[in-house]
């Protein structure tokens, strides 16, 4: 882990700090990539890795993302990440929060935190006590934002399904039209609600097949396998697990003429995305489509910072310009004949400045 640098992911990080305390038992990587457009921004990963380095290539791609995932959304925010190496037994302890805390209390403002997968709400709360430098808080008030932001991110992906649907297939209605998500947690479930809501038809897949399966008979969808799900014949795969699904293999699987869903860092490797152009497949690049969570963070932050509350109905507002930003990104690619991950790329480095 120690030679990060000659990682192809490293990208000229602006900061790379591995944090380690003896007595809480805490390590944990900070990760900033930019803060030309404003403070590195993004959420506090907990996670058992069985290899070291790959908690540092999650850092160092999630941190980079962010930069592009904020600069995409409008936000006065750069891009940073953190890692909390996870124990095999998953233990998270309140020391150890504490001691993640005054590390990013350290940072003095330069990295802003939130909640990311195996970090929730009360953990955030709990870092809060000990640095200002956090946001996804929880809130009493139903007319302001705060607390998970999960189904922000939901909104987001569900807008962004209905916005590749009205490109490639030319419809503007949900009715009928079938999606293959793949994870059923916070964001792919609330997206599957709100597709279900108007009409889509659902085949659903998790890790975890309860999940799955309750979430289904709620909405009268379809399950298969988790293994499978990239098999299944639809008209949009959304991928809404862990990240690196679009590879060799899961290119040459798919079945569907659009990708588009919420996780981060569905492209294993930058070839991909021109991979799923060849083959005629709409890509919505990940850091555009899921974008509206770190923007209710942002909002969230900023008002907090600023001495007042931020109206919900101000984070909708911004969430609904999601799919103003696909278009833009699909009507570039149809013009250049670049993939749209590639426009998108070219879109976020000219806004930080690289």
């Amino acid at each position: 882990m120690a030679a990060f640098w000659t990682e192809s992911d490293f990208d000229d990080h602006e900061l790379v700090e591995l944090v380690h305390d003896r007595a809480s038992g805490l390590t944990a990587i900070i990760a900033l990539h930019s803060t030309h457009l404003g403070p590195g921004a993004g959420g506090t990963r907990f996670w058992h890795y069985a290899d070291p380095a790959g908690a540092m290539r999650d850092a160092l791609r999630l941190s980079r993302g962010m930069s592009y995932k904020n600069a995409m959304a409008g936000l006065p925010m750069g891009g940073g990440k953190a890692v909390i190496l996870a124990g095999p037994d998953k233990a998270k302890t309140p020391e150890m929060l504490a001691a993640f805390a005054d590390a990013v209390e350290r940072l003095g403002g330069r990295y802003i935190t939130a909640e990311d997968v195996g970090i929730n709400e009360m953990d955030m709360a709990a870092v809060a006590r000990r640095t200002p430098y956090v946001s996804g808080l929880p809130s009493t008030d139903s007319a302001a934002a705060g607390g998970n932001p999960g189904p922000f991110t939901a909104k987001g992906v569900f807008l962004g399904i209905k916005a590749a649907v009205a490109h490639k297939l030319g419809t503007d209605s949900m009715a009928g039209v079938h999606v293959a998500v793949q994870g059923t947690g916070s964001v792919g479930g609330g997206a599957a609600r709100l597709l279900a809501a108007e009409g889509a038809r659902l085949t659903l897949a998790d890790v975890d097949a309860g999940r799955a399966a309750a979430l289904a008979g709620e909405l009268g969808a379809d399950t298969v396998a988790a293994d499978v799900v990239m098999d299944v014949v639809c008209d949009v795969f959304s991928p809404n697990a862990l990240g690196a699904v679009i590879d060799d293999a899961g290119i040459s699987r798919l079945r569907a003429p659009i990708v588009a869903g919420g996780a981060n860092n569905q492209l294993a490797r930058p070839e991909h995305g021109p991979r799923l152009a060849e083959r005629g497949i709409l890509y919505a690049p990940d850091y555009v489509i899921n974008g509206g969570g770190i923007i209710a963070v942002a909002l969230e932050y900023f008002a907090r910072r600023d001495g007042h509350h931020c109206d919900i109905a101000e984070v909708h507002a911004k969430v609904a310009e999601v799919p103003l930003r696909l278009k833009a990104i699909w009507q570039e690619a149809d013009a250049t004949g670049r993939s749209p991950d590639q426009v998108a790329d070219a879109m976020a480095q000219r806004l930080i400045g690289r």
